[in-house]
Protein backbone atom coordinates (compact mmCIF):
# COMPACT_ATOMS: atom_id res chain seq x y z
CA UNK A 1 0.00 0.00 0.00
CA UNK A 2 1.38 3.40 -0.98
CA UNK A 3 1.49 6.06 1.73
CA UNK A 4 2.90 9.58 2.16
CA UNK A 5 5.05 11.06 4.88
CA UNK A 6 7.16 14.21 5.29
CA UNK A 7 10.59 14.14 3.64
CA UNK A 8 13.50 13.55 6.03
CA UNK A 9 17.18 14.34 5.42
CA UNK A 10 17.93 10.62 4.98
CA UNK A 11 15.55 10.56 1.97
CA UNK A 12 17.76 12.83 -0.14
CA UNK A 13 19.97 9.88 -1.07
CA UNK A 14 17.08 8.30 -2.98
CA UNK A 15 16.44 11.41 -5.06
CA UNK A 16 20.13 11.62 -6.00
CA UNK A 17 20.03 7.98 -7.14
CA UNK A 18 16.90 8.58 -9.23
CA UNK A 19 18.50 11.60 -10.96
CA UNK A 20 20.75 9.12 -12.71
CA UNK A 21 21.57 11.21 -15.76
CA UNK A 22 21.52 14.82 -16.92
CA UNK A 23 18.25 14.42 -18.85
CA UNK A 24 16.36 13.16 -15.78
CA UNK A 25 18.00 15.85 -13.64
CA UNK A 26 16.99 18.60 -16.11
CA UNK A 27 13.41 17.40 -16.55
CA UNK A 28 13.06 17.06 -12.77
CA UNK A 29 14.21 20.66 -12.33
CA UNK A 30 17.41 19.81 -10.49
CA UNK A 31 19.09 22.97 -11.73
CA UNK A 32 16.97 24.88 -9.19
CA UNK A 33 18.68 22.91 -6.41
CA UNK A 34 22.29 22.58 -7.53
CA UNK A 35 24.72 21.42 -10.17
CA UNK A 36 24.59 17.95 -11.72
CA UNK A 37 25.24 15.50 -10.21
CA UNK A 38 23.29 16.49 -7.10
CA UNK A 39 24.39 15.35 -3.68
CA UNK A 40 22.14 14.61 -0.72
CA UNK A 41 23.69 17.65 0.97
CA UNK A 42 22.63 19.87 -1.98
CA UNK A 43 19.02 18.77 -1.61
CA UNK A 44 18.98 19.00 2.18
CA UNK A 45 20.51 22.47 2.14
CA UNK A 46 17.79 23.78 -0.19
CA UNK A 47 14.99 21.94 1.62
CA UNK A 48 15.97 22.48 5.24
CA UNK A 49 18.17 25.59 5.25
CA UNK A 50 16.62 27.57 2.39
CA UNK A 51 12.97 26.47 2.83
CA UNK A 52 12.84 25.28 -0.79
CA UNK A 53 13.54 28.84 -1.97
CA UNK A 54 10.16 29.94 -0.56
CA UNK A 55 10.00 33.38 1.03
CA UNK A 56 7.27 32.60 3.55
CA UNK A 57 8.50 30.54 6.52
CA UNK A 58 5.65 27.98 6.57
CA UNK A 59 5.24 27.40 2.87
CA UNK A 60 7.30 24.40 1.77
CA UNK A 61 6.31 20.77 2.32
CA UNK A 62 8.54 18.08 0.80
CA UNK A 63 6.97 14.62 0.88
CA UNK A 64 7.93 11.05 0.05
CA UNK A 65 5.82 8.11 -1.02
CA UNK A 66 6.68 4.74 0.42
CA UNK A 67 5.41 1.19 0.34
CA UNK A 68 6.50 -2.13 1.83
CA UNK A 69 9.77 -1.94 -0.12
CA UNK A 70 10.72 1.53 1.15
CA UNK A 71 10.79 5.01 -0.38
CA UNK A 72 9.54 4.95 -3.99
CA UNK A 73 8.76 8.57 -4.87
CA UNK A 74 9.04 12.22 -3.91
CA UNK A 75 7.34 15.55 -4.57
CA UNK A 76 6.97 18.92 -2.89
CA UNK A 77 3.97 21.06 -2.08
CA UNK A 78 4.06 24.82 -1.57
CA UNK A 79 1.61 27.65 -1.47
CA UNK A 80 1.81 30.25 -4.23
CA UNK A 81 2.87 33.62 -2.79
CA UNK A 82 1.30 32.81 0.57
CA UNK A 83 -2.16 32.20 -0.93
CA UNK A 84 -3.54 29.26 1.05
CA UNK A 85 -6.21 28.56 -1.61
CA UNK A 86 -3.69 27.53 -4.28
CA UNK A 87 -1.11 24.78 -3.77
CA UNK A 88 1.67 23.95 -6.21
CA UNK A 89 3.21 20.52 -6.64
CA UNK A 90 6.75 20.25 -7.91
CA UNK A 91 9.99 18.30 -8.02
CA UNK A 92 8.07 15.08 -8.74
CA UNK A 93 10.24 12.01 -9.17
CA UNK A 94 9.77 8.26 -8.86
CA UNK A 95 12.25 5.44 -8.37
CA UNK A 96 13.31 4.72 -11.96
CA UNK A 97 13.36 0.95 -11.30
CA UNK A 98 9.64 1.10 -10.47
CA UNK A 99 8.34 3.22 -13.34
CA UNK A 100 5.30 1.96 -15.23
CA UNK A 101 3.58 0.75 -12.04
CA UNK A 102 1.38 3.84 -11.53
CA UNK A 103 3.45 4.94 -8.52
CA UNK A 104 3.61 8.52 -9.81
CA UNK A 105 -0.14 8.68 -10.37
CA UNK A 106 -0.97 7.08 -7.03
CA UNK A 107 1.52 9.29 -5.16
CA UNK A 108 0.04 12.45 -6.67
CA UNK A 109 -3.53 11.25 -6.08
CA UNK A 110 -2.64 10.91 -2.39
CA UNK A 111 -1.11 14.38 -2.57
CA UNK A 112 -4.29 15.77 -4.14
CA UNK A 113 -6.44 14.10 -1.49
CA UNK A 114 -4.26 15.69 1.21
CA UNK A 115 -4.34 19.08 -0.54
CA UNK A 116 -8.10 19.20 -0.95
CA UNK A 117 -9.31 17.34 2.16
CA UNK A 118 -6.71 18.27 4.79
CA UNK A 119 -5.27 21.58 3.62
CA UNK A 120 -8.58 22.72 2.13
CA UNK A 121 -7.15 24.31 -1.02
CA UNK A 122 -9.35 25.21 -3.99
CA UNK A 123 -6.85 24.23 -6.70
CA UNK A 124 -3.48 22.60 -7.28
CA UNK A 125 -1.07 23.59 -10.03
CA UNK A 126 2.00 21.90 -11.45
CA UNK A 127 4.49 22.87 -14.15
CA UNK A 128 5.89 20.39 -16.64
CA UNK A 129 8.34 20.73 -19.49
CA UNK A 130 6.53 20.09 -22.76
CA UNK A 131 9.25 17.60 -23.76
CA UNK A 132 8.71 15.52 -20.60
CA UNK A 133 6.07 13.27 -22.16
CA UNK A 134 5.94 10.63 -19.36
CA UNK A 135 5.37 13.31 -16.70
CA UNK A 136 2.69 15.04 -18.79
CA UNK A 137 0.89 11.72 -19.28
CA UNK A 138 1.11 11.02 -15.55
CA UNK A 139 -0.34 14.40 -14.60
CA UNK A 140 -3.11 14.47 -17.19
CA UNK A 141 -4.11 10.87 -16.39
CA UNK A 142 -5.16 12.00 -12.90
CA UNK A 143 -7.07 15.07 -14.02
CA UNK A 144 -4.56 17.89 -14.44
CA UNK A 145 -5.12 19.97 -17.58
CA UNK A 146 -3.58 23.06 -19.12
CA UNK A 147 -4.55 26.16 -17.20
CA UNK A 148 -6.60 28.71 -19.12
CA UNK A 149 -5.35 31.45 -16.75
CA UNK A 150 -1.64 30.64 -16.45
CA UNK A 151 0.15 30.80 -19.81
CA UNK A 152 2.93 28.44 -20.83
CA UNK A 153 6.36 30.02 -20.70
CA UNK A 154 9.89 29.34 -21.85
CA UNK A 155 12.65 28.19 -19.50
CA UNK A 156 16.39 28.16 -20.12
CA UNK A 157 17.76 24.62 -19.65
CA UNK A 158 21.39 23.87 -20.47
CA UNK A 159 21.49 26.61 -23.10
CA UNK A 160 18.24 25.47 -24.73
CA UNK A 161 14.77 27.00 -24.50
CA UNK A 162 12.20 24.55 -23.16
CA UNK A 163 8.48 25.24 -23.11
CA UNK A 164 6.96 24.90 -19.64
CA UNK A 165 3.27 24.05 -19.52
CA UNK A 166 1.21 25.08 -16.52
CA UNK A 167 -1.36 22.48 -15.46
CA UNK A 168 -4.16 22.79 -12.93
CA UNK A 169 -6.84 20.75 -11.19
CA UNK A 170 -9.61 22.18 -9.02
CA UNK A 171 -11.22 20.56 -6.02
CA UNK A 172 -14.47 20.15 -7.99
CA UNK A 173 -12.65 18.43 -10.85
CA UNK A 174 -10.87 16.10 -8.44
CA UNK A 175 -14.09 15.11 -6.70
CA UNK A 176 -15.87 14.11 -9.96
Amino acid sequence: MLRLRPFKPCDAQYVTQWCKDKDVYNKWGGMLIGEFPLSADDINKVYFEKNGHCEEPDNFYPMVAFDESGVVGHFIMRYIHGDNRVLRFGWVIVDNTKRGKRIGQNMLLLGLKYAFEILGVAEVTIGVFENNIPARKCYTSIGFHESPNIPAHMSEVDGERWNTLELIITKEEFEK
